[in-house]
């Protein structure tokens, strides 16, 4: 039987979905997290599930692309209050080669994130906060990145799109920072668009203390 981590990561891979291309913002002044810095970045993929159509990549793989996205993303704010941020890299597709295009598949990444107030050994968030995290679509990943793009850079685009995702869920909790939210643009569709959640509607995915 099919892990439920891999059977959603499935049945995201045949959906007809389409998104917008994502900007490379991090050339632009990161958004206000009020006093934050990045202390822990800490990326685990030791349990990490691989649908069957997929290439292949190594928890340390994995884990060593969401690092650098993470420390790419949070690692230009320059605060004094630490905060640590661990994610769980726990299933994932990348799509192949070789596909006929009226079936290629798409790649995509589940994750799960967690975050801690350094100075007062306090984790901010009380569970896990799982993503489910598309390539953004260009002219080349309609047709489905397999046939375009290697294996190196559809890890690079899903852990970057993963990262981008972690920031929104922070500015979603500006609390979490000593902000209050009239600071914190509202999520707006180009948000969810970037990491593949086309009108919002997510893919269900099921916990991974569920039974």
């Amino acid at each position: 039987m099919m892990p439920r981590h891999a059977l959603a990561v499935t049945l995201a891979l045949c959906l007809p979905l389409l998104a917008a291309c994502a900007k490379n913002d991090l050339s632009d002044p990161p958004a206000d997290l009020g006093d934050f810095v990045l202390g822990h970045n800490i990326a685990v993929a030791e349990k990490v599930q691989k649908v069957p159509i997929s290439r292949s990549a190594t928890p340390a793989e994995w884990e060593a692309s969401m690092q650098k996205a993470i420390a790419d993303r949070f690692g230009r704010y320059e605060g004094s209050r630490i905060y640590n941020i661990g994610i769980s890299i726990d299933a994932y597709a990348l799509a192949p080669p070789g596909i006929p295009v009226v079936a290629a598949p798409k790649s995509v990444l589940v994750i799960t994130a967690n975050v801690w107030d350094d100075a007062k050994h306090l984790k901010l968030n009380a569970e896990g906060k799982q993503m489910t995290i598309f390539e953004s679509f260009d002219g080349d990943s309609v047709i489905g990145t397999g046939l375009t793009r290697t294996r190196e850079q559809q890890m690079a685009a899903l852990s970057f799109n993963a990262a981008k995702a972690v920031e929104r869920w922070f500015l979603d909790n500006p609390d979490w920072f000593g902000l209050s939210p009239e600071t914190v643009p509202e999520t707006g569709p180009e948000t969810k668009l970037e990491t593949g959640l086309k009108t919002g509607k997510e893919i269900p995915v099921v916990p991974k203390d569920a039974e």
